[in-house]
């Protein structure tokens, strides 16, 4: 399995050479709808607005995702290590009661959203889901710096949250 990993991120690696990575979302991913706890729609926009000048790491993840589960243990180190970074976790699973319950089983701290039309939606149209855990950093000038990383504690990650 971590041979298939590493082949499928230097496969990624290899064709973003070709891409710049973008550093503002979209308009459409910006006003895109998720759904927090409580049930209420939120935008993607008022999300990060909700944490303006601060360093945000955005985890998208699922319950059903054993690799998201096996990874929890490296978000809680993150979090330890930068607890000034605000964490906001985007869910993808199938219904909002496993998602809740997923929160709650596995102990998941931070701020939380619901993607109810999950890879069906204008933000992951924009971010291009294709393997979750997926991780991103967004800087304290709002600024996109970290894209796509799959580990909690991938360097590019660590760096970012350091500067």
């Amino acid at each position: 399995m971590k041979k298939i990993i590493f082949i499928l991120a230097l496969f990624t690696t290899l064709l973003s050479c070709n891409s710049q990575e973008p550093t503002q979302f979209s308009e459409a991913a910006l006003n895109d709808t998720f759904l927090n706890l409580e049930g209420d729609s939120a935008t993607f926009k008022s999300i990060l607005e909700a944490h303006k000048g601060k360093s945000i790491v955005i985890d998208i993840w699922a319950s059903w995702c054993s690799d998201c589960i096996k990874g929890m243990p490296k978000v809680k180190a993150l979090q330890a290590q930068f607890p000034e970074t605000a964490y906001v976790f985007l869910s993808l699973d199938r219904a909002e009661d496993a998602w809740k319950r997923g929160i709650e089983k596995y102990d998941v701290i931070g701020n939380h959203y619901y993607l109810p039309n999950a890879k069906n939606c204008e933000f992951a149209n924009f971010v291009n889901i294709s393997w979750i855990p997926r991780y991103m950093v967004i800087n304290k000038a709002s600024e996109i710096v970290v894209f796509n990383v799959i580990e909690a504690n991938d360097e590019k990650l660590i760096e970012a949250l350091k500067n």
